[in-house]
């Protein structure tokens, strides 16, 4: 049975090629281990430093800053020197941003979008040296290279949930979106097919706004926008076409007021699952948060008891009482009570079922005993003489 397997899986490994490199590979790729884990412990450490993302936020801010004031020629002329050294600081340190990116995760930092996004940037920041040391300055492209820098600032998404929560709503309408422009393509087709027909005749049309598809297109987007419809109408008047207003007034009504606005709520909508989502993760993070601080002064707490009950053992002189008092010095005061995970442990309830049946067995004991007290005291009064009232001895005397 066991050869036949083995013949199965070397059939199968030999089958492939790439299955055989992978498994070649992956034993040796598993033997490979680096020795710097202590200093990869620390990059890592300084690049999800909140210092770290303040210093990037910070970089990134003031090279869009520089980046405004390039496009003036009197200030470039003015402080190109102040304008120069912005730019080399901010490669020197977006590309040691990326190299102790690189150094801490080779592997899994590829599998990261918005990592994939801050190497597109990083490549975009170099295209302009790259065209003007091959091409040479003059070339007639090389402005598309330089206006494509207003790019540098995508790098501030990796730093802010905000906007990445925002991507991410963008992201979950897309099949939605696309379903609500594909309807108002549809719609446009229709009225621009019909607009042409009406408008666009050849002795008196309006050649100019439907005198095409491509010109009624054009035309029905300004009028979807609400953009200078009143002067497309006009123009409609002065020829005298007798259904322009009508025909206006249903495409306005129908794109829009239905289908914009359709396409707005569906963007609120998932805006704001979004927003709900994110303030579950920050919750959850926080809880997260606690509960570790909760296991880290547990543990403080349980070795120091530990700590004492050692002491206690080795010096027979102290007893349980300053064990205890000695314990209570070593609490801090900002420590909380930590209640929940005592509350859900099987010693623990054991322990409370046990002292609630020890209750119960005291409470009744103690009703025993005030019933037999109680009857006791009766039996003592029905013992006792009873004296008679003063008002029946006088009547009796009479």
């Amino acid at each position: 049975m066991s050869q036949h397997r083995r013949q199965s899986q070397s059939r199968v490994l030999s089958s492939s090629p790439v299955d055989t490199t992978s498994v070649g590979f992956c034993p040796t790729f598993k033997k490979f281990k680096r020795k710097d884990d202590e200093c990869r412990a620390f990059v890592k450490k300084v690049i999800m430093s909140r210092f770290f993302k303040i210093i990037m936020i910070s970089t990134v801010t003031s090279n869009g800053f520089f980046m405004a004031l390039w496009t003036s020629y009197e200030i470039r002329y003015r402080l190109f020197r102040l304008l120069e050294l912005s730019e080399i600081f901010f490669v020197s340190i977006c590309t040691s941003e990326l190299s102790m990116k690189l150094y801490v995760d080779p592997i899994n930092y590829w599998k990261n979008g918005y990592n994939v996004l801050d190497v597109i940037v990083m490549i975009i920041m170099l295209l302009p040296y790259t065209v003007r040391e091959l091409m040479g300055r003059q070339f007639s492209y090389v402005h598309i290279a330089d206006g494509m820098q207003s790019l540098r600032i995508l790098k501030l998404i990796g730093y802010s949930r905000g906007i990445r929560t925002l991507i991410i709503a963008v992201g979950q309408t897309v099949y939605t979106v696309a379903s609500v422009l594909l309807l108002l393509f549809l719609l446009m087709y229709i009225f621009a097919i019909l607009g042409f027909c009406l408008f666009g005749s050849a002795d008196k049309g309006d050649h100019d706004n439907w005198g095409n598809l491509a010109a009624a297109f054009f035309t029905l987007f300004s009028l979807a926008t609400v953009d200078g419809w009143t002067d497309l109408q006009k123009q409609l008047d002065n020829r005298e076409f007798a259904l322009s207003r009508a025909f206006t007034i249903i495409f306005i009504l129908l794109a829009s007021f239905i289908f914009l606005n359709m396409f707005v709520g569906v963007m609120i909508m998932h805006t704001e699952d979004s927003i709900k989502k994110f303030e579950r993760e920050l919750m959850l993070e926080r809880q997260v948060t606690l509960m570790g601080e909760k296991q880290v002064i547990l543990q403080r707490q349980q070795e120091e008891i530990s700590r004492l009950m050692h002491i206690q053992e080795n010096a027979d002189c102290k007893s349980f009482s300053e064990l205890v008092e000695n314990f209570k010095k070593t609490l801090h005061h900002t420590d909380p009570m930590v209640l929940d995970d005592f509350g859900t442990s099987l010693p623990f309830i054991d322990i409370y079922f046990s002292t609630l049946d020890y209750q119960d067995t005291t409470v009744h004991k103690l009703q025993e005993l005030y019933y037999e007290i109680a009857h006791v005291l009766g039996l003592m009064l029905e013992d006792l003489p009873q004296e008679k009232p003063q008002s029946l001895e006088k009547v009796e005397e009479k």
